[in-house]
């Protein structure tokens, strides 16, 4: 018959079964197949809760043994080492098992255990300060610190404030904790321990059949036969192109009906127009005054700084000039001779590579054609072998039915001898409660010492406190302004002296501003000087600028456009092959024969294709146009460049000889 038990008696329990596993001379494995056969009193859910909190205190003992030591070093010193193992299972309860099982069961089973451990162990573990730095730097020597900060710390950091007032509670209890005079036991009935039936064996269910394909349905024939929507649009299509005509024609027939006068209004029209007077178109002004632009400071200091600037460049080049150096005008002719050149063999480079990705567009299309021929071969091979996988599936599926019959039979044969071990099991408990009952109580009078050693100190610390805060403190100051502090530092003064030595201060200051305010009033004079003699030089330089534009725009009429460039040898070549390509590929498609859906569906991959390319093509040929149209401009820019320096040359000159 199967008994509740209580949640001191499970804790007990798991402790003594780890008390007992020695990995060095036994595995995992058999360990928790012993402790299940010790387990079978126990009904289903407490069997379970032993034998998975069993599995994890020695699954992470390395990390749960790391709390238990630092607690045995700073808070548990005066604890036995014979519970190391009771604050391992509640370290894990804590850390792994209190999300799956609630704070209330946690609570619980804390609530059955010793009241002052207890507290003392939750308060030390749950600590903030402990867990964000020296557990969780310990607990990342064995595992990766990110997953023990979000699957292991972070929840404990969430759990700490409900477990906090769960200590609060044992401490509570531990402060209103009185003796309790013992009394004598009661003899309590106990149930007779009959045997318990054996479980039924569950019967195996029949194997499953095989799965059978279904036959695949034949193709329909509507599948090559083209659809009537097609035929409807194109009926639809052809009657809109006929209405189109008509009213074209009618268009056409009828296009000055409306203009037409009748011969009654004629006369009246013609006199009236010409009543009017007659129209004098007025001649526009050829030229337009210069307005006048308001310039700022920094506008006129930087348009007087480029025109001396080019004044000095001038300069120097008509001495260069004067002293026998070259005129630039040969090299610049051959300057723009060779970008001619470059630019014919930019465009004749872009052409080639216009006409090669065309004809890697048609040998991708042959490419393509060849492929889908290779793919139907490789659909049959992928059939055949389809089949053959199938047929070893079938057999594996029959062995491993086969293994599982073999499996059940061994598995009832282990259930038979069971009732020896049970006796041993049942004499073990009574000894281990026996041992438990006699340290509980010595643990409890240790307690109590304890505790009222801490309250006597506590009082007579409280005495002394009250004592000292008794004694009345004389805090009256008497101040001399005129007194230094009289702390022994260089420069010390009296609070008079200070403010006389600020009102000093403060008239040097004012001082200082008036200086600078004029020093500043002379600077903004001179700079409006400057100012208006850079306007000067500015209204001179803008005369010769506009005589040299009007003669700039007489010449631009005289500029002729440049030539297009003639086609290259590989251009040509390239066309060729690209001609030839196209033969093979619409040759190669009408021997080709595919299903009507597929070819439909390349048909339009290749639409879409030979669209794309043409967008490329064209492209292309706008860019060929930019880069021409570019080139003139180039030229016709050199050439300004070039009037406007013999201008300025001449102006510069003639300056230089008014100067002299």
């Amino acid at each position: 018959m199967v008994k509740m038990v209580s949640h001191r008696e499970l804790i007990a329990l798991i402790v003594q079964q780890l008390n007992k596993f020695n990995p060095e001379n036994q595995s995992m494995e058999d360990f928790l197949n012993e402790s299940a056969m010790m387990l079978q009193t126990l009904n289903v859910t407490e069997e379970k809760f032993v034998l998975d909190t069993l599995e994890g205190c020695t699954e992470y003992k390395s990390i749960l043994d790391v709390v238990v030591n630092a607690f045995y070093a700073q808070d548990g010193r005066y604890c036995p080492i014979s519970e190391h193992n009771l604050y391992l299972v509640i370290c894990y309860l804590a850390t792994f098992q209190l999300e799956e099982i609630g704070l209330q069961h946690f609570s619980r089973i804390v609530k059955s255990l010793d009241t002052a451990k207890m507290q003392k162990f939750l308060r030390f573990f749950f600590n903030v300060l402990h867990l964000n730095t020296w557990i969780k730097d310990e607990w990342s020597h064995f595992y990766d610190s990110v997953y023990v900060k979000e699957n292991w710390i972070d929840p404990l950091l969430r759990w700490q404030p409900k477990v906090k007032q769960l200590i609060e509670k044992l401490t509570d209890k531990l402060s209103n904790h009185t003796t309790t005079v013992k009394t004598s036991r009661v003899t309590q009935p106990k149930e007779f321990n009959l045997t318990v039936p054996k479980p039924r064996a569950i019967p195996l269910p029949p194997p499953a059949p095989l799965p059978v394909l279904a036959k695949r349905q034949p193709v329909p024939p509507s599948i090559y036969k083209p659809p009537k929507e097609k035929k409807q649009l194109e009926e639809i299509k052809t009657k809109n192109i006929q209405k189109a005509n008509d009213l074209l024609l009618k268009a056409n027939t009828n296009q000055f009906r409306c203009a037409t006068i009748k011969p009654e209004k004629r006369e009246n029209i013609h006199d009236h127009m010409e009543s009017k007077p007659a129209f004098k178109a007025q001649k526009i002004q050829s030229k337009i005054d210069n307005i006048p632009i308001k310039l700022n400071t920094a506008a006129i200091l930087r348009e007087g700084a480029l025109y001396q600037r080019k004044l000095e460049e001038e300069l120097k080049r008509i001495e260069n000039l004067q002293q026998g150096a070259g005129d630039p005008s040969e090299f610049l002719e051959w300057q723009k001779q060779m970008r001619g050149k470059d630019l014919e063999e930019q465009l004749a480079e872009i052409e080639c590579r216009r006409l090669q990705g065309k004809l890697s567009h048609e040998e991708a299309v042959l490419a393509r054609q060849n492929v889908i021929q290779e793919n139907k071969k490789k659909a049959d091979l992928l059939r055949e072998k389809k089949a053959e996988l199938m047929h070893l599936y079938a057999e594996k599926r029959l062995q491993e039915q086969k293994e599982m019959k073999e499996l059940v039979e061994q598995v009832t044969e282990g259930h038979k001898n069971v009732k020896q071990v049970k006796a041993k099991i049942q004499e073990y408990k009574q000894q281990i409660v026996q041992q438990v009952c006699e340290k509980s109580e010595e643990l409890l009078r240790q307690a109590l010492e304890e505790e009222e050693e801490k309250n006597r100190k506590r009082y007579e610390l409280i005495q002394q406190i009250r004592a000292i805060e008794s004694i009345p403190n004389i805090r009256h100051k008497f101040v001399d302004l005129t007194e230094t502090g009289g702390h022994g530092l260089f420069g010390e003064m009296s609070i008079v002296e200070l403010r006389e030595r600020l009102a000093l201060l403060k008239e040097a200051q004012k001082a200082a501003e008036e200086e600078k305010r004029d020093q500043i009033i002379h600077e903004k004079q001179a700079k409006e000087q400057l100012l208006l003699d850079k306007l000067d030089q500015i209204s001179q330089f803008r005369a010769e600028l506009g005589r040299a534009a009007a003669l700039k725009q007489e010449e631009k009429k005289k500029s002729q456009s440049g030539e297009r460039p003639t086609k290259d040898e590989r251009i040509l070549n390239l066309q060729k092959k690209i001609a030839e390509k196209t033969m093979e590929r619409k040759k190669q498609e009408g021997l080709l024969k595919i299903i009507p859906q597929k070819t439909r569906i390349v048909s339009n991959k290749d639409s879409f294709q030979w669209n794309h390319w043409k967008e490329l093509e064209e492209s292309r040929e706008r860019q060929f146009r930019i880069l021409q149209h570019g080139f003139m401009d180039r030229e016709a820019a050199q050439k300004r460049e070039l009037i406007a320096a013999a201008r300025s040359g001449a102006k510069a000159c003639v300056l230089r000889s008014d100067l002299k």
